[in-house]
């Protein structure tokens, strides 16, 4: 079959970090492929915190215009900092964020901050500013974002128009096989994450029945598990440090509802891949992208971020199954109408 055009997916990585912006990103080369384009992933440096500008500068200097054969590369589609700074003269950005710590981020940073320490960043933060609005208005064919709230980040500081696309979940075995007595949690173990909500709700959960499985690695895992014994938690709640793809599936599949209540997430798929195996979803009114997509009382539950009221609702999901089961049927409902094929088209200038 004749090639309909070669396009080269970039994002850019730090070592020993699998971010969900690579998931999506692998997941867009795939749907390309399926659709007939010639497609690669190419990841480009983002550097350690206070080392973004040369990060920037070696995006900027990438050769993206032809492949190793000299053949033209049609097309560029990039996805975060500093990635969309790679030049092309078709580049679409399909945007998971730019530099949160300069952004939505900036006051827990400053707050970290000597006074010397704070002039600096202040500095620094000026000048990613100019820059990212520079090339986001001046360098970019066409500006997605991936929710709601990172199209609201890019209006308050840019004033940097764009328009919603929200990725399907990644292409996987999902499906269903029951709602067993458990609330899963997959996500990497950071303070943004917030699994110390789940830890929390489980002191005041009522039915003694049902458990909590959480699957991740990261920072916050020795945290988590000091709270896990400190409540006497351990025969409820299980602290997985590693789970491959067949594992996570596995959950996804059997669990009663998935809990992911992140503070102000780009887009986070893990409620879309949730949705996908037909489970509802518990987050938070400060969530970001997974409040976007989660009907409160139709495919999950939205609300405050307080554990007593989590603790009601996982309380509400195990003493009634069928509750967990309707709340699924509208989930899967509302995730099978993003496809990766409209995606795609959307996503693509190729003549």
């Amino acid at each position: 079959m004749k090639s309909r055009g070669r396009i080269l997916v970039v994002t850019s990585d730090v070592p020993f970090v699998e971010g969900g912006h690579l998931v999506i990103a692998r997941s867009t080369v795939w749907a390309l492929r399926q659709a007939g384009y010639e497609a690669e992933l190419l990841l480009t440096p983002q550097n350690r915190f206070g080392r973004q500008f040369q990060a920037y500068l070696a995006n900027w200097l990438t050769d993206v215009g032809q492949d190793g054969l000299g053949r033209d590369i049609q097309q560029v589609i990039s996805f975060r900092f500093p990635s969309y700074a790679v030049r092309h003269p078709r580049h679409v950005c399909w945007l998971n964020h730019r530099l949160r710590e300069y952004y939505d981020l900036w006051e827990m940073l400053a707050a970290q901050l000597s006074r010397r320490g704070l002039i600096k960043e202040k500095v620094r933060r000026f000048l990613i500013h100019r820059l990212d609005s520079y090339l986001l208005k001046n360098k970019i064919t066409k500006l997605y974002a991936q929710s709601r709230t990172i199209q609201s980040r890019l209006q308050q500081w840019g004033k940097i128009p764009s328009e919603v696309l929200y990725p399907p979940p990644p292409p996987r075995d999902y499906r269903l096989e029951n709602y067993d007595n458990y609330i899963f949690s997959v996500s990497r173990l950071h303070p943004l994450k917030r699994l110390h909500l789940l830890v929390e709700a489980f002191r005041y959960v009522n039915n003694p029945e049902i458990k909590a499985v959480i699957v991740g690695q990261g920072p916050e895992a020795k945290r988590l598990q000091e709270m896990i014994n400190e409540f006497d938690l351990t025969q409820r709640i299980q602290l997985i440090p590693r789970g491959d793809e067949k594992t996570i599936l596995n959950h996804y599949a059997r669990c009663r509802a998935v809990f992911f209540a992140p503070f102000q997430e780009d887009y986070g798929f893990v409620t879309g891949e949730a949705f996908a195996c037909s489970k509802p979803v518990i987050t938070t009114t400060d969530s970001g992208g997974p409040s976007e997509l989660v009907e409160d009382g139709q495919s999950g539950y939205i609300l405050p971020p307080e554990p007593k009221l989590i603790a009601e609702k996982i309380d509400l999901l195990a003493h009634q199954p069928g509750l967990a089961e309707r709340l699924g049927q509208n989930a899967q409902s509302f995730i099978s109408s993003l496809s990766w094929q409209e995606t795609v088209e959307k996503l693509t200038l190729i003549p």
